[in-house]
């Protein structure tokens, strides 16, 4: 059980995003206080005077009943910062260097389709019934056209099985 722990711990993962924890943890404390002490006096000189920022009370003289938009408005700008900083600092790399890891690996053989594989089924059997030769199988899993030696009076058969009309 601790060998399953450790190999966990130490496989990186635990370790990179302890990492991404506490320099998130002070780009929020930049971002709080960019955003209450640079945006949020800005948004508050848009209310009244009297007021304390953009917003109203309810229950004029009852500060519990204030409706702060300024507050709401910081928060909204202050997602929006973090979210831009995450997006183009994190993700947007790690999306470019997963394409090109993704460009170096060598694409999966497609496996031949039910069709391709029925006519190749259809092709050796007509092959063998005739005593022929069977046709040759790609490696795509198709069946390759050739020529086959005839024999004198036998008649030529085309892929289909069927031997030419003249």
């Amino acid at each position: 059980m601790l060998k399953g722990f450790r190999d966990f711990i130490l496989r990186g993962n635990v370790i990179e995003l302890a990492v991404a924890v506490i320099i998130g943890a002070a780009f929020t404390a930049i971002v709080t206080a960019i955003s209450d002490k640079l945006i949020r006096p800005l948004i508050a000189s848009l209310g009244a005077a009297d007021m304390g920022g953009l917003g109203f009370a309810i229950r004029p003289g009852n500060d519990a009943t204030f409706l702060d938009f300024g507050a709401v408005i910081t928060a909204v700008i202050n997602f929006l910062i973090v979210a831009a900083v995450v997006y183009f600092v994190i993700v947007l790399p790690m999306n470019k260097f997963n394409e090109m890891r993704a460009r170096g690996q060598v694409a999966e053989e497609v496996p031949p389709t039910s069709e391709e594989l029925l006519l190749e089924i259809r092709d050796l059997l007509a092959a063998q019934q005739q005593g022929g030769v069977a046709p040759h199988v790609s490696q795509q899993g198709g069946v390759a056209p050739h020529v086959s030696q005839q024999t004198p009076g036998t008649p030529i058969v085309d892929q289909g099985g069927t031997p030419p009309r003249h």
